[in-house]
């Protein structure tokens, strides 16, 4: 772990955090997937779902993500925020745009690592597909997900699926393991997104089969390197949050802030109820 000395500093809103360690509850997570989770920040779920299974999703997701590239396309510059046509989109909220999808993050496995990770309350708080690009050399800064949009409890949980195989060379995710336990970090906007630091040293990269899961803390800092490949590397984006979590938002009133409850029922709908499937 990265000496306090090192430490990036902290974001400002990142005032008093603490990091809740991780006991598996036994749902699906192992009892050393929990520590590696604790203390790394991360593990991999190795062939969560099968072959059949990627290929349903990727078929519901490629015609919504055919319509942000077009939409990209018709930009002046070819880009809205981070996205850019011909190298990387972001197709959020799938779920109010596929039933499949919106059963699908409902998976006994999703509900397995959140109960475990995250407790007996949990709700659906984000989903995205990525897709990269052949040919995209610009990597994606290093980040963590809660800096992109400052939510309270700041430890919630990334699923990392690869819906395709995804390697050094097509843009595999790498992290920083350590950083976690420190919160929310100070970041920079640069052209490419969110960056919270330089390439550390002790950076790994995080190969994937499709179908494999590669579970993070929305406080473990990671990128994706270039796609060299001639392939589209595609991935989907499930995060999860416990009951109650909401987001810092600007309250438009002299700089103070309001908070908006993670709790829009057409995509931020419970996964668990009192230890329950729903």
């Amino acid at each position: 772990m990265p000496q306090e000395s090192t430490m990036p500093e902290r974001h400002p809103l990142n005032r008093s955090f603490e990091w809740r360690s991780t006991q598996s509850l036994g749902r699906l997570v192992s009892a050393s997937q929990a520590r590696a989770f604790d203390s790394e920040g991360y593990f991999v779920l190795e062939g969560a779902f099968d072959a059949a299974t990627m290929k349903r999703a990727i078929e519901e997701i490629d015609p919504v993500e055919a319509g942000v590239e077009s939409l990209l396309r018709a930009q002046p510059d070819g880009r809205v925020f981070i996205a850019r046509a011909g190298e990387i989109t972001f197709s959020p909220h799938l779920v109010t745009r596929s039933p499949w999808l919106r059963d699908f993050v409902c998976h006994p496995v999703f509900q397995g690592l959140a109960g475990d990770l995250l407790g007996d309350d949990v709700r659906l708080y984000w989903d995205q597909a990525v897709y990269k690009k052949p040919g995209t050399e610009a990597p994606f800064p290093w980040h963590q997900d809660n800096a992109y949009t400052f939510v309270v409890p700041q430890q919630y949980l990334t699923c990392w699926l690869a819906l395709t195989d995804t390697d050094l060379d097509n843009g595999c995710p790498w992290v920083l393991p350590g950083l976690h336990r420190h919160g929310t970090l100070l970041h920079q906007m640069t052209e490419l997104g969110w960056s919270c630091c330089e390439d550390p040293e002790d950076a790994v990269p995080v190969p994937l089969r499709a179908g494999s899961i590669a579970v993070f803390s929305s406080l473990t800092p990671h990128r994706t390197g270039p796609n060299r490949s001639a392939e589209v590397r595609k991935a989907y984006i499930v995060q999860f949050a416990p009951e109650g979590a909401h987001v810092l938002m600007p309250d438009g009133e002299g700089g103070g802030l309001r908070e908006q409850r993670c709790d829009a029922p057409e995509r931020q709908f419970p996964i668990l109820v009192d230890g329950r499937p729903v």
